[in-house]
């Protein structure tokens, strides 16, 4: 086998790399309008009008996309397989880390959901202008729950893609021997 099919066999398809980069992309704009919006006055008619329902309409997309990625992944018939170059302890701490993302990807986005559905000030969640429906009561007590799980989660999830990115860059860059590139596989 020839080091290009090998590169080939290595990668993951197009379709799950699309779906990694773009829902990356996603869910760093909403951790940092997240931050951004929470830490604005009240009285600034944006934090109201244009950020909270952007970052819902946001939320859900990047909802959809984790799920429609997790759906393509179970689908596939070849996903790379961890590579064994790296040491046990780096293939499990990498396997954990992605797990746990995989499972914040899909609470963080249902908590604030939560949130928006129970807050009685709140207009509901819009999707690009189309009122989803609410499927839980008003009450401003599970909202202080949801919204204390939806920021924490949130503050989780970013400290484990940190995690995830530094551990790629390490493969890439200070690793002396390229079969530990994990990088190449997405890319």
């Amino acid at each position: 086998m020839t080091a290009y099919q090998q590169t080939a066999l290595d990668r993951y398809p197009t379709a799950l790399r699309v779906l990694h980069w773009t829902r990356a992309v996603l869910i760093l704009g909403l951790l940092w309008a997240g931050w951004h919006m929470t830490g604005m006055d009240d009285e600034i008619p944006s934090k109201f009008e244009l950020y909270y329902p952007w970052h819902k309409s946001f939320g859900v997309l990047a909802f959809l996309l984790v799920l429609t990625q997790i759906a393509v992944r179970l689908r596939t018939p070849h996903i790379p397989r961890p590579l064994q170059t790296l040491a046990p302890f780096e293939r499990t701490l990498s396997s954990l880390v992605q797990r746990a993302m995989y499972v914040l990807l899909v609470v963080v986005p249902l908590m604030g959901y939560s949130m928006s559905s129970t807050f009685t000030m709140s207009d509901g969640v819009f999707f690009f202008g189309v009122d989803l429906p609410e499927l839980l009561p008003k009450n401003d007590d599970w909202f202080v729950v949801f919204q204390w799980l939806h920021k924490v989660l949130a503050y989780t999830l970013l400290a484990l893609i940190a995690l995830h990115v530094a551990g790629a860059l390490k493969h890439r860059f200070l690793d002396r021997d390229p079969s530990k590139d994990v990088l190449r596989r997405m890319l």
